[in-house]
Order: structure tokens, then C-alpha cells, then sequence
């Protein structure tokens, strides 16, 4: 038996204003409300719509023979119900099909993975919550933050319970070994390994409609001839940014025609079927383990985590941003909290990346900054403001506690000044109305009545 995996990452975070460095503790509201709206809807109507009732449409028109999966970050779970609703209804139809998976990942889009495993958790099990609430499903499959995967990161998902992690079927870890397999994690067995084609999915997300391509046009039939080409290969793992159809990939290259003839291609030309992350899980045997001492991720050449942690800005501010763990375990603050995750997004440090040479423009793709270096100073300059808001609810040292306990007094002498000024302004309105009102009574008065 052979089968399709598709499985789709749906992201989008929350870009910041131009925060300047005066406005550090006069201004606590960093975000650019206008990109974030603009960007959203111009990408719903791009993609998440028309695909979403494109894989409807296909999942019905099969009967449910054709299956897929998603991932879906909390923080583009919150722009849809602030910005796109009806996206969120989308996806709830493609739930209620029952042959639509939705699995586990980071709230954040986080790279809280290579720093603090508590963290980590809780950022895993606020993101089921989610998925719960929205979509009445328990995920059982988990896919960190692009793809990051290493045997100690697959450890600690086995010992959450998950059944299986996806991951990037890196040349370098797999050697002469295929993706199209399934493996177990080296440390816990138990954990199941899904390994993705990075060819076939790139084929589909980077060279669709590059006319320089020697494969170019990319048919459903050509695509499907290749699949059945693969001798004894088991598993073929598409995993995509869901971006692909119709923003990576515009509507006029083709890509939702290939996506609509697809499954007609594989069901008429092959016995290959289509099967959810969690029903490869179930219904393969792993053919070995497979060994990821340090982390991967399907960024860029390398296949690294250099696109978010390559350099000494990223460096920095990946570390300074994650210093502050610990005393935001103590704060109970929505408002904080909010920014507090919102912080942690992975497309912060990934605007810091200075590599321009062959992946440079993917790193260009609603990048709101002109520079690294822009992009450094504006995240360290909301961070230092959001440090101090911080020192109010947990101080970090003794003075910062007086200075803390001096700032709520005087908050608290503000709010009692902004009163009585109210109040003062309340009466003088009322004594103003009271003095117009007897000034009409005493014209009225002086005024000579009619005769009778």
C-alpha cells in the first residue's frame, strides 16, 4: 500500500508598528493594526478561502477518499476571529467532514523548543486547548515551529503523549536512507517519525510555475507517474506552507487546477491513496529509527535552525526575550500575557536573518523591515518597553520592588486626580445648566404676559 500525506502550515503573526525609542514607557501598544488587517484579508482572499472550498469540494466530490491535514498557529487562530471570521467557519466545514486532521503544535509559532522545555509544553497544550474549542478534535500528532525536530525535542512529545512527530527528510540525516518511509525516534521508539519529501513538496511550493524548470508544466498525470515510479517507496509526505495555493503560487499559474486534478490522477492512474499524519501512524511499520542529534527544520539550504538563530542579533535577542521566562510565570495579566506570546513568534528573529544569497528572497516574503538590523532595533525597542511594564507585576530586584511599589502609588494618585477632576468638571456643567436655567426663569418673569 502506498499513501499521500498532505499536510499544510497555516501561520501568520503579529507584525509590530515602527516603535521608536521614545516611545519606550510613554507608549505600550506596539502593533501595526493596518499591515496585520491588510495582510490577513489580502491573503484570505488569495488563499485560505478559495483553498479551503477547493479541499472541501474535493473531499466531498471522493467521499472522503481524499484527506488532508493542517496546522494552524494560535496567533492565526486570533487575526482570523479579529480580522477574517468567515476563514475560521472554512475551516470548521473542513472539520465536520471528518477526514480533515489538525494537529498540535506551538500557540506562538515559537521557538520555544531549543530553550525551555516548561515553556514548550505549555505553549503545546494552550494550542490544543485551541484546537479543542475550534475544531472538537484532540490532536494526537505534533508539528513544532517549521519543522524543528531533534531526537531530544521527540523525547519530550513521546513523554506528552503523542503518537508521532512530522519533520524534514533532511539529505544530511537520512543519508542514503528515503523519506518516503516511516521511522521511530531514536531516544523513544514510541514516537513515530514522519519524514518529508522535500522534493516533491518544493516541486509544488517553489518551481510550479518557474517556466525555467525542465519539468515545466507540472501535470496532475506527471506527478502522479513520478509517485508510482518509486519502486517499494510506502509514504509520500507533501508538507507546504498552505501560502502556496494562490499567494506563493498566484491562481493564474495553475496550482488549484493541478490541486482540483489531482485526485481524479492518482485514484483512476494508481492504487495510491490518501491518508492523514495520524492514519500513516497507525497503519504503517516503521522501518528503523532515525537519528537527529542536533535540530533541523525545513528552512532554507541547510536545513538548519540559521534562519532564526544564525547570527548575533538573532542571538541576542532570542536570549533576552527568554531571560524574562520565569518572572512572566508570575504574571496573571492578560495584557501581558498576550504580548508576552506574541513576543516569542519565530518571524521576529527570522527578519533579523542576514543571509541573502540563494534563499534570500524567500526571506523577503512580508518582511515589514528594510534591514536585519532595522528589524533588531524595532523588536529590542518593544522589548525594552514591555521589560518595564514587567518590572511593575514581577520586579526583579529589590530596588525595582520600591520603584515598583512607588509607580502604583503614584498610578493610584493619577486615577484619584483623573476622578475628582471628573467630578469637578460634573458639577461645574450642572451649576453652568443650573445659572442658564434661572437666567431663563428671570426673563420669563421680567417679560410682560398677554392680556386677557
Amino acid at each position: 500500500m502506498k499513501s499521500i500525506c498532505f499536510y499544510f502550515q497555516v501561520h501568520q503573526p503579529f507584525r509590530y508598528r515602527r516603535y521608536r525609542f521614545f516611545d519606550i514607557g510613554n507608549d505600550h501598544y506596539y502593533y501595526d493594526d493596518y499591515a496585520n488587517e491588510s495582510i490577513l484579508r489580502k491573503v484570505a482572499d488569495r488563499c485560505y478561502l478559495p483553498a479551503n472550498q477547493m479541499m472541501l469540494e474535493l473531499i466531498n466530490k471522493h467521499k472522503g477518499k481524499f484527506k488532508v491535514a493542517y496546522s494552524i498557529s494560535g496567533l492565526a487562530l486570533e487575526q482570523f476571529e479579529l480580522y477574517a471570521p468567515e476563514v475560521l467557519d472554512s475551516f470548521r466545514a473542513l472539520a465536520d467532514t471528518g477526514h480533515v486532521e489538525f494537529l498540535s503544535e506551538t500557540y506562538s509559532h515559537s521557538l520555544v523548543s531549543m530553550k525551555n522545555n516548561d515553556l514548550f509544553r505549555q505553549q503545546i497544550l494552550e494550542h490544543d486547548r485551541l484546537i479543542e474549542k475550534y475544531f472538537g478534535q484532540k490532536p494526537t500528532v505534533f508539528r513544532n515551529t517549521e519543522l524543528i525536530y531533534s531526537d531530544e525535542i521527540g523525547e519530550l512529545i513521546a513523554d506528552m503523549g503523542y503518537k508521532a512527530m512530522i519533520t524534514e527528510g533532511a539529505r544530511h540525516i537520512l543519508g542514503w536512507k528515503s523519506p518516503n518511509f516511516l521511522y521511530v525516534n531514536a531516544i523513544n521508539p514510541r514516537l513515530k517519525v514522519l519524514m518529508r519529501n522535500f522534493k516533491l513538496s518544493d516541486d509544488l511550493a517553489f518551481r510550479f510555475s518557474n517556466q525555467g524548470w525542465n519539468e515545466y508544466p507540472l501535470t496532475a498525470e506527471k506527478y502522479v507517474g513520478w509517485l508510482k515510479s518509486m519502486g517499494k517507496d510506502e509514504i509520500f509526505n507533501i508538507f507546504l506552507d498552505y501560502e502556496t495555493f494562490g499567494e506563493h503560487q498566484s491562481a493564474e499559474t495553475g496550482i488549484f487546477k493541478f490541486m482540483e486534478q489531482l485526485p481524479d490522477a492518482v485514484f483512476k492512474n494508481s492504487k495510491i491513496t490518501f491518508a492523514t499524519p495520524s492514519e500513516i501512524a497507525a497503519n504503517f511499520q516503521p522501518v528503523s529509527i532515525v537519528s537527529v542529534p542536533t535540530p533541523i527544520s525545513w528552512a532554507d539550504e541547510e536545513r538548519d535552525l540559521s534562519a532564526w538563530l544564525g547570527n548575533e542579533l538573532q542571538d541576542e535577542a532570542f536570549n533576552k526575550v527568554y531571560e524574562l521566562a520565569d518572572r512572566m510565570s508570575r504574571v496573571t495579566d492578560s495584557a501581558m500575557i498576550k504580548d508576552w506570546n506574541y513576543l516569542q513568534a519565530s518571524d521576529h528573529f527570522y527578519y533579523m536573518c542576514t543571509k541573502f544569497f540563494s534563499d534570500g528572497e524567500v526571506h523577503k516574503y512580508f518582511n515589514p523591515y528594510e534591514s536585519p538590523y532595522e528589524a533588531f532595533i524595532n523588536y529590542m525597542n518593544v522589548l525594552s518597553d514591555f521589560k518595564l511594564r514587567l518590572n511593575t507585576f514581577a520586579p526583579e530586584s529589590k530596588s525595582q520592588l520600591e520603584i515598583a511599589g512607588l509607580n502604583k502609588i503614584l498610578e493610584e494618585k493619577e486615577a484619584k486626580l483623573k476622578k475628582y477632576e471628573a467630578e469637578i468638571i460634573s458639577l461645574q456643567t450642572k451649576q453652568t445648566v443650573q445659572r442658564s436655567v434661572s437666567s431663563v426663569k428671570t426673563v420669563k418673569e421680567k417679560s410682560p404676559g398677554k392680556k386677557k
